[in-house]
């Protein structure tokens, strides 16, 4: 039986980065008695300084207390900033793995639009509060939104995405594709101008028939953006 080879890791094997865009991790977590803020502040900006994003924020509520997106080409290296996390004493609660992504219903758009998407700069200036859930479509038998002809449903998400446009200057929305790789097939991270216009855009938006009958959602994590070190302060 032939022996069975197995690589070693290593952010530079583009085997363990997606075709297109970026790879995205979102954690979020408490502190616990070993806290160290130093290392964390550390692991952050040894990421910045690798070329990848962290956005770290203070969670408001009961869930967490801490949470970090990370952006960028490898599922190692934001493995290793995970790790890098944990080892300064922060306890991940919970997590979420997803890619940035060009929706089906936006694939004929313009390179340059395209580009926002799968490589964003975050966060955007002046959007400093932040909320992230998880969504998917229904598969219910009355309500299946697999079973809807795509004219049907490219017709109901541009309608849903109108909706989105009217919050243009107030919000900024990241959608990641997490089909097959985590719990719901998509991550929703929206950026608000104010605390009021992450509600505003999420109550309108579920009126829309896409979000109304074929919306399933995840829970809600809500918090403000800030330097690490000052999140680190305001948290613990």
């Amino acid at each position: 039986m032939s022996e069975v080879s197995f690589p070693v890791l290593s952010n530079d094997d583009e085997s363990f980065t997606p075709t297109e865009g970026w790879s995205a991790l979102h954690l979020f977590c408490r502190g616990t008695d070993s806290l160290d803020k130093a290392k964390v502040v550390a692991a952050t900006k040894a990421m910045s300084e690798n070329g990848y994003q962290v956005i770290p924020f203070a969670v408001l509520g009961h869930k967490a207390q801490v949470g970090f997106l990370g952006l960028g080409p490898s599922f190692v290296r934001l493995r290793e900033f995970q790790r890098d996390i944990e080892r300064s004493g922060l306890l991940v609660v919970d997590s979420y793995v997803s890619m940035t992504e060009v929706s089906e219903y936006a694939s004929g758009m313009p390179a340059a639009r395209k580009e926002p998407r799968l490589h964003p700069v975050l966060p955007p200036s002046g959007m400093y509060n932040i909320c992230f859930y998880g969504m998917s479509k229904k598969r219910d038998a009355d309500n299946n939104w697999y079973r809807l002809p795509y004219d049907d449903r490219e017709k109901l998400m541009y309608e849903h995405g109108t909706s989105g446009r009217a919050f243009a200057g107030r919000v900024v929305q990241l959608v990641t594709g997490s089909t097959g790789v985590d719990d719901y097939e998509w991550g929703v991270t929206l950026f608000g101008a104010r605390p009021d216009d992450l509600k505003s855009v999420v109550y309108t938006m579920r009126f829309d028939e896409a979000s109304a009958i074929y919306g399933e959602f995840g829970p809600f994590y809500t918090g403000v953006i800030g330097d690490v070190e000052s999140v680190l302060d305001t948290s613990f």
